[in-house]
């Protein structure tokens, strides 16, 4: 029998606390291989205030099962497992215990103030946190403590001098005006018997530092810190003790001169908390915010890295080198120095001729100083900034910099990792790497842009095309639903306009609707619910889908009338100029045609899964309209489509708007010839990046598509990674051959966009493709080529691991080759399994399979390019990398 494992609630893994559900959906995995093993029923313990009640079903659903009894009430802890039955009416074991514990979920349970430092003058631009402190004493002995905190601000706690919980950059970022998300923590093991010490810093933060470019926008939600905080305190006898954020906190400032989410911190470790003296009185003021727990986990620490080397400057300058390009910040241990020495760091993503790269950072200082106070080992990281970079200059450094002196401490959202990749060719790890970097640097409380320089925004397109990629590699339910959230209030403020950044920053700057971008609204909950099996994703984003398809500007004939001359389209077409990245090959009008009718093809769909019959009708009428109207005005009847792009065929062969077979193919044949023309580099941008493969691939040429995959030249994939890349550029060429970086003021080097070739890799490389949504029947279609040998990769789903393997042999007397492929099936699941070179389609359930087919590699390497001149120039081929698994041993 399988195995019931990860019982989980809503998109909470176990070990949060504090949710903010009163009636948490539950949710459950399987682990085993037991043979086509399918659940039948189940029963749900639950366990309350020492009374146990079950609950059970005859279903075969584990996902998002709905709260089966009364609602929890605040702070109310339950505990909970799970068994199951087959169809034979054989039970699982019980699940091992998950337990839920909720926050406070009634605006009356703050029973506290915001509290602000009462006699400060915090003008634009003063980024110095404060530090507020309540001694308080407890004489008898405690069973169980909680606080409940948030901030105006971003905050860290710590209580006798220990900090609390493992959560960085708290509260996160959220549209503050629309609500602000508060944090729970156990702090049971560090409050003392007697009298104890609360110290919070808070920190401008998202809430009043500086956010954009250029100058940016200082006090967006307002412009003073404060904090709201309560301690609740069980003991063994008697009531809770409840400490509150009240006229009894105090406040002053701490070490940190200042802190900026771009320009970094300035530390003097001469001002520590433990000598600070001079404390004022506080300012209490109803709370006013709409206090709500996060809907997923927190950003953390999740690992760190040791430098592989420290370089010396041209300058002189001694520079730390990661050897990957990460995101968060940098911990020191620094022994000597006397008292007020200055230690800088700066951060930088790439060198330039040897030295820091600071001019893709643009306004943003990126810059830490430590000020030493000369009494021994100071060991040393910033709480209220981050960084994106894989170098730090150093200056200043007492004695000898060694690369045991720092540490490289990887942030972002602790989101469970859900899919792996890897195959013989050493560049495409190394590309799927990157992607996997990029995505973890860039999801940060919000899904963002870039990490590094002045902006890091949520970004509505970024999220938009890179959000099925994503999805493979990461379970990103619980933050893009609290993004999700934020865009719908952003969007109502907007009078349906979708911003361009989520949540907004420029009143009036993104005050246009722009396809792609403001397509999230419809796009990004249909990826989540594909990914989760979620359809609460679509219930509560079809607002705002429809108001959406509502607003967009249309001509008669129901396409895109655009009022703004300002288009992004294909943005960062690799053939836009540096300076001006939406001049796109691809006319940005077709490219909103061609996504107008994707995102009313998926309202179609939306409006059935959700019994909207009216609505049904009308989007089915909608887009035989809208149809009808892009075939009349852009495609000719040989299967020629206007604007004679790659990014053009792409789309609209992907979202099916050739009307006919043989026009369809025609429009291959002229996408195939486009191709060999660019020599296989890559000609898309944002809009044909993530349907170039998809469409190749339907139409029958996965085998184009591995030579433009693999292609080394600019630009390309696997250009970048043979410059030195550990992350996705934001530029096809953010680097230039020559070693110089791109003159574009636009020039990241960790954007994930360009990382949507992704979901081409799971899904065609291992062949990884969602039937019913959440992963309860996928079909599973490898397409080898490229030359690989050999490709294994896993999926974590709510129910249980998918597996592949595919390895490619040859026998070596007979001259024949064969593909051996294996694939494991999670229990309680279904897959549909096409082998290379076969047509029927094997049915297969829970366990593991094999099989051994013939199989006729393609030709690799290709034929080389005849240039001009009868000059060739081979296609370059790395050697295989040995595959890590032996199928007769495993």
């Amino acid at each position: 029998m399988p195995n019931v494992v990860d019982v989980r609630f809503e998109y909470h893994e176990a070990k949060e606390i504090g949710i903010g559900e009163d009636r948490p959906r539950i949710s459950w995995s399987y682990s085993g291989e037991d043979q086509s093993w399918t659940q039948q029923s189940y029963t749900i313990e639950i366990s309350r205030h020492g009374v146990t009640k079950t609950f059970d079903s005859d279903s075969d659903q584990c996902l998002f099962i709905l709260w089966p009894t009364t609602p929890l009430l605040s702070m109310e802890v339950a505990l909970v497992r799970v068994r199951a039955s087959d169809k034979n009416g054989n039970a699982t074991e019980w699940s091992d215990v998950a337990r839920v514990e909720t926050g406070l979920l009634n605006q009356d349970d703050w029973q506290c103030h915001l509290i602000e430092a009462e006699t400060i003058e915090q003008t634009e631009g003063f980024n110095r946190p404060i530090v507020f402190r309540r001694e308080f004493s407890l004489q008898k002995p405690i069973r169980r403590a909680r606080l409940y905190v948030t901030a105006h601000g971003i905050y860290a706690a710590k209580l006798n001098g220990s900090s609390i919980g493992d959560h960085v950059l708290s509260p996160g970022w959220t549209n503050y005006t629309n609500r602000l998300t508060y944090q729970t923590y156990d702090v049971s093991s560090l409050v003392d018997h007697g009298l104890n010490t609360l110290h919070v810093t808070v920190a401008p933060g998202w809430y009043c530092g500086r956010l954009g470019w250029g100058a940016g926008k200082t006090n967006l939600y307002g412009s003073t810190l404060g904090l709201v905080a309560l301690l609740r305190v069980e003991c063994e006898e008697g009531d809770p003790i409840l400490l509150g954020t009240d006229s009894g906190w105090q406040w002053g400032y701490g070490p940190t001169l200042s802190a900026e989410i771009y320009d970094g911190e300035v530390f003097d470790a001469t001002q520590s908390l433990s000598q600070l003296t001079q404390w004022g009185s506080v300012a209490c003021k109803p709370i006013t915010d709409r206090l709500e727990s996060p809907d997923g986990p927190p950003i953390r620490r999740t690992q760190e890295i040791q430098p592989i080397g420290i370089l010396k400057s041209p300058s002189g300058q001694s520079i730390i080198d990661m050897g990957q390009n990460i995101v968060g910040w940098l911990r020191i241990k620094v022994s000597g120095g006397t008292a007020g020495h200055q230690i800088q760091l700066q951060f930088a993503e790439v060198l330039e001729d040897g030295e820091c790269a600071t001019r893709t950072l643009r306004n943003a200082k990126a810059r830490d100083t430590v000020i030493l106070d000369g009494q021994g080992t100071l060991e040393w990281e910033p709480d209220f900034t981050y960084h994106g970079f894989r170098y730090v200059g150093v200056d200043n450094w007492p004695g000898t910099l060694t690369t045991d002196s720092v540490k490289g401490i990887v942030v972002h959202t602790d989101m469970k990792k859900t899919g792996s990749f890897s195959c013989s060719n050493p560049l495409l790890n190394r590309l799927h790497e990157n992607i996997t970097w990029s995505m973890r640097g860039n999801f940060v409380g919000i899904p963002t842009d870039c990490p590094q320089r002045d902006e890091r925004l949520g970004w509505t397109g970024d999220i938009n095309v890179f959000a099925d990629a994503g999805n493979y590699l990461y379970r990103t339910g619980g933050i893009l639903k609290t993004w999700l959230d934020d865009l719908r209030y952003e969007q109502r403020r907007a009078g349906g306009i979708v911003p361009l950044v989520v949540p907004s920053v420029f009143e009036g700057f993104d005050q246009d609707a722009h396809a792609i971008w403001g397509d999230v609204s419809v796009m990004l909950p249909w990826s989540l619910y594909r990914a989760t099996g979620d359809s609460q994703f679509l219930a509560r984003q079809y607002s705002s889908m429809k108001a959406w398809l509502d607003v967009i500007p249309r001509r008669e004939n129901r396409l895109w009338n655009y009022i703004s001359e300002w288009k992004l389209g294909d943005w960062l077409d690799p053939a836009a100029p540096s300076d001006d990245c939406g001049k796109a090959t691809t006319d940005p009008t077709f490219v909103s045609d061609t996504f107008l009718a994707h995102i009313t093809t998926l309202m179609k769909s939306i409006s059935e899964i959700l019994g909207e019959k009216e609505d049904v009708q009308a989007y089915t009428v909608a887009l035989e309209k809208i149809r009808s109207a892009f075939c009349h005005e852009y495609i000719t009847p040989a299967g020629l489509v206007a604007n004679c792009t790659q990014t053009a065929f792409a789309l609209a062969i992907q979202f099916n708007l050739i009307p006919s077979e043989e026009q369809e193919q025609h429009a291959a044949r002229y996408l195939s010839r486009i191709i060999l023309e660019s020599r296989y580099k890559i000609g898309t941008g944002f809009a044909g990046t993530p349907y170039i493969g998809h469409a190749l691939s339907k139409v029958g040429l996965t085998d184009v598509f591995y030579r433009m995959l693999l292609s080394r030249k600019n630009p390309s994939w696997l250009y970048p990674v043979t410059m030195g890349a550990t992350t996705v550029w934001e530029r096809w060429d953010s680097m230039l051959p020559n070693g110089a970086i791109n003159p574009g003021e636009m020039t990241s080097f960790n954007h994930y966009a360009l990382g949507a070739v992704a979901s081409w890799m799971h899904g065609f490389i291992l062949g990884f493709r969602i039937e019913e949504a959440g992963w309860k029947t996928i079909t599973i279609e490898p397409t080898p080529g490229g030359g690989l040998k050999w490709a294994e990769g896993e999926y974590l789903s709510g129910y249980g691991i998918y597996r592949v393997r595919w390895k490619i042999t040859q026998d070596s007397e007979m001259q024949e080759e064969s593909i051996w492929v294996e694939v494991r099936i999670p229990p309680n699941t279904a897959a549909k399994v096409k082998l290379p070179g076969l047509e029927e389609f094997k049915h297969v359930g829970s366990g593991s399979h094999s099989w051994e087919v013939p199989y006729q590699s393609t030709q690799w390497p290709p034929e080389p390019f005849v240039l001009p001149f009868g000059q060739r120039e081979p296609f370059p081929v790395d050697e295989s990398l040995p595959c890590p698994w032996d199928r007769n041993t495993e």
